[in-house]
């Protein structure tokens, strides 16, 4: 079956990675519902949301940060589904995870949903996005539900060749030491596909583990690190509110000590469309950083609009 068959099938995304992967591999015909964090392409705008924080998820780092922990601690899920708005759309499939209840919309948040059985028994496509070959693995896995492997398949070959030849050209480089930041305050140190796409742009992250979950920095650990540049891609967030965000770092006591901040090597970027989703605009993310570490050997696309050079 192809995208454009008769018997196509009904798609909610629920992730904003997948509604980027299945329009990517020419299936956003097939999209009928979307989550209120699914933005990209433009296009999906026009689509009915399904699905809604239980917070307010305005604020700064330090109270957004409360505010999960304080839903999560009372074992509760942070967004709900909208079962009525489902049952409306009748999707054949949706598109969700199981990688991070913060993030997106989770199989936990599905449950009421699931639970109301839909009478268009839609099939689960559950992906759990935590390293580069997981990524890769979730593109086939929302092509074979829409019937559309081959164009998932060249999707992710073509980001995975891409993310081959850029590691291939900064390996002759003196790797640049990193640390990268997906919360501000408190500060967490980067995980999953992050360090792996940092080395690709030629970085090692001096804090960040691969296929381990975002964490926070324990007192001393930056200053301890004390990389040759700082990244900070806060989860969710764009350029604007990162830039915001970062007076909560510079009121550190550590900060004005660190290389970094010394040497004028602080980046911010538009984590939300770039980083924190993982999709295909991950070699373009890939690229934006081997343009910042290496200035001479690459050019660093979007500089005052997916990413800038912080300064106080």
């Amino acid at each position: 079956m192809s995208p454009a068959s008769a018997a196509a099938p009904r798609v909610v995304s629920l992730l904003a990675s997948a509604t980027e992967t299945l329009c990517a591999i020419g299936a956003e015909k097939l999209l009928v519902g979307r989550s209120h964090e699914c933005d990209w392409p433009a296009s999906v705008h026009n689509l009915p949301v399904c699905s809604r924080p239980k917070f307010k998820i305005s604020g700064s780092s330090a109270q957004l940060d409360q505010r999960v922990r304080d839903v999560l601690s009372q074992a509760l899920s942070i967004y709900e589904v909208d079962v009525d708005r489902l049952r409306e759309l009748a999707p054949d499939v949706i598109l969700t995870q199981d990688h991070c209840e913060v993030c997106a919309v989770s199989t936990r948040d599905l449950d009421a949903a699931a639970c109301a059985l839909l009478p268009s028994k839609p099939r689960l496509v559950i992906l759990s996005p935590h390293t580069l070959a997981d990524i890769y693995r979730g593109m086939h896995d929302i092509g074979a539900a829409v019937g559309a492997s081959e164009q998932a398949e060249r999707l992710s070959a073509a980001l995975r060749e891409g993310l081959a030849h850029l590691e291939a050209l900064t390996k002759s480089l003196p790797p640049v030491k990193v640390v990268g930041l997906e919360w501000i305050d408190p500060p967490m140190a980067t995980g999953h596909w992050m360090p792996a796409l940092i080395r690709a742009a030629g970085g090692r992250d001096l804090l960040g583990a691969e296929d381990a979950s975002s964490r926070r920095l324990v007192p001393g650990e930056l200053e301890a690190a004390d990389p040759d540049c700082i990244l900070a891609f806060p989860c969710g967030w764009d350029l604007k509110k990162a830039r915001e965000e970062m007076k909560a770092l510079e009121r550190r006591t550590e900060w004005p000590r660190l290389r970094a901040v010394r040497e004028g090597r602080v980046f911010i970027f538009d984590g939300n469309q770039h980083f924190n989703r993982p999709g295909p605009r991950l070699l373009h993310a890939a690229e934006m950083l081997a343009g910042i570490f290496h200035p001479g050997a690459f050019p660093a696309p979007g500089q005052g609009v997916d990413w800038d050079r912080y300064t106080p």
